[in-house]
């Protein structure tokens, strides 16, 4: 004890220095752990994991790109009618009606009645002759132009002879009774082959006849077949055309045309 109290300086100062020769061997280890500790933060902040991009969804940017591809087309004449106002015209019985293509014009005339016209063939007698039997076919052409040319007619021919309208190409008897013929004509206009007996007439549809009307004037016109000419709406039109379920009309003015719907079955 006495030596301590003596040396605890000493004492004291060796401790100290011995922990100083311990700190100073400790530093190489920590230096080395630190630069390691920062080594691993610099790796991690500069080589990070990044998780692979998946399928992205295009659909929004895509309709958009093809709605921007799209023009947009603003109409301010029909049926807004900014710039230019709708006139109104008042019809026959007093009402009023919108001046456009529907109402007004070749669109508006409605079609009442379509009546189909016939080329008829029958054999209206037979008769024997020493020179060989002679067939009388009578012939009514309804759509023909000339309203004349509209009545029946009659034509006297034999086989193979040939007229305006057929050839007689076969005839067919019965073995008891040489009157009671079948013969086989070949129309001129399409080499169709009709078959006619007494009991078996021929009908083939030529044409048509139209009734048709035009309610903002109320007008209306009957029996009107192709080349037949219509006033209404200031306009004057030709019937250029007509099947089973149409009419074409031509303006005069500038043969613009028109197709009008047959409605079978509409009101009249």
């Amino acid at each position: 004890m006495d030596f301590l109290k003596k040396n605890y300086e000493k004492v004291l100062l060796g401790v100290v220095l011995l922990g100083l020769a311990v700190a100073v061997g400790f530093l190489p280890y920590k230096i080395t752990s630190e630069k390691q500790t920062l080594e691993d933060m610099r790796n991690r902040l500069i080589h990070l994991k990044v998780k692979p991009l998946t399928n992205l969804d295009l659909t929004l940017p895509d309709t958009v790109l093809k709605r921007a591809a799209a023009p947009a087309t603003i109409d301010l004449s029909a049926p807004n009618k900014l710039f230019n106002p709708m006139p109104w015209q008042k019809a026959a019985d007093g009402h009023l009606i919108k001046v456009d293509v529907t109402n007004i014009g070749p669109n508006a005339v409605t079609i009442t009645k379509m009546v189909p016209l016939h080329l008829k063939l029958t054999l209206d007698s037979v008769t024997l002759l020493e020179a060989g039997p002679r067939y009388v076919i009578g012939i009514e052409k309804e759509a023909a132009v000339n309203p004349r040319d509209r009545s029946k007619t009659q034509k006297y021919c034999s086989l193979n002879t040939k007229n305006d309208t057929f050839t007689l190409r076969e005839v067919k008897t019965a073995p008891d009774d040489p009157t009671n013929a079948t013969v086989v004509l070949e129309l001129n206009d399409t080499a169709q082959r009709a078959t006619v007996a007494k009991d078996q007439p021929f009908r083939r549809v030529d044409g048509y006849v139209v009734d048709m009307k035009y309610a903002p004037e109320a007008k209306t016109w009957t029996n009107r077949r192709v080349g037949a000419s219509l006033a209404f709406n200031g306009e004057d039109y030709n019937i250029v055309a007509i099947t089973e379920n149409e009419v074409v009309l031509s303006a005069k003015s500038n043969q613009k045309k028109w197709t009008i719907k047959y409605r079978a079955g509409a009101a009249p």
